[in-house]
């Protein structure tokens, strides 16, 4: 089954149900607010979206139903209807519930109550901004845990002109380079550790975030 329930049309509902679509989801909405709801239609982002208190149980399960084994929902700045919607589609036998909370309690009642997956996308895009702001290098960041992340970097001029096996990247920072994209836009995916880094390309790069720090500081040079 590839249907996904989208509860909420707010900013980082239409996101989440635009992308859905575009990528060959079916996708079905449901939003209070009669004006979003028509927006979603009017740019087709999803397939349907219907005008719907999903705090209403009946109405809820009628529309749900065991229709979806993924719903999306995306109303974390209501904590007590994320809660209730989280925990009538449990009831309903919905296997992947993932959740929008705005803080860690909520984060935490959310997946008592029934939520597979839990997202903080203020907090994600404060450390975004911060990370923005504290090193201009890095054009963008992923944590995959505590001790893992991704990162996207221009090329420091230390790093211009020589390859990955002199550069000895993993010994220094722990750190590997899996994919180069050169001034002409040209994409490479595991680079051969012989490749010459042009000045201008883009380096996205696997490492432990505690070696990171050393690593900021040479971009800073």
């Amino acid at each position: 089954m590839s249907n996904y329930l989208v509860v909420g049309l707010g900013r980082f509902g239409r996101s989440v149900a635009k992308t859905l679509y575009k990528n060959g989801k079916t996708v079905l909405a449901l939003e209070q607010n009669e004006e979003l709801v028509q927006q979603a239609i009017e740019y087709q982002i999803v397939d349907e979206a219907i005008i719907l208190d999903v705090t209403d149980e009946k109405s809820l399960k009628k529309i749900v139903k065991d229709n979806f084994d993924t719903a999306i929902v995306c109303i974390g700045s209501d904590m007590q209807s994320s809660i209730l919607v989280t925990l009538i589609l449990k009831e309903i036998g919905v296997e992947n519930i993932i959740c929008k909370a705005t803080n860690q309690i909520q984060g935490k009642v959310l997946e008592k109550v029934g939520a597979t997956t839990v997202v903080y996308p203020e907090e994600t895009m404060g450390e975004k901004i911060a990370m923005k702001v504290l090193h201009p290098n890095i054009t963008e960041h992923f944590k995959f845990s505590d001790e893992y992340g991704m990162f996207e970097f221009e090329t420091p001029k230390q790093f211009v002109g020589k390859n990955l096996v002199e550069l000895d990247l993993r010994k220094k920072y722990d750190m590997n380079i899996v994919g180069i994209k050169n001034p002409k836009e040209k994409s490479t995916l595991n680079p051969n550790p012989t490749t010459i880094i042009e000045s201008g390309s883009v380096l996205f790069a696997i490492s432990r975030m505690d070696k990171m720090n050393l690593f900021y500081k040479l971009l800073e040079k």
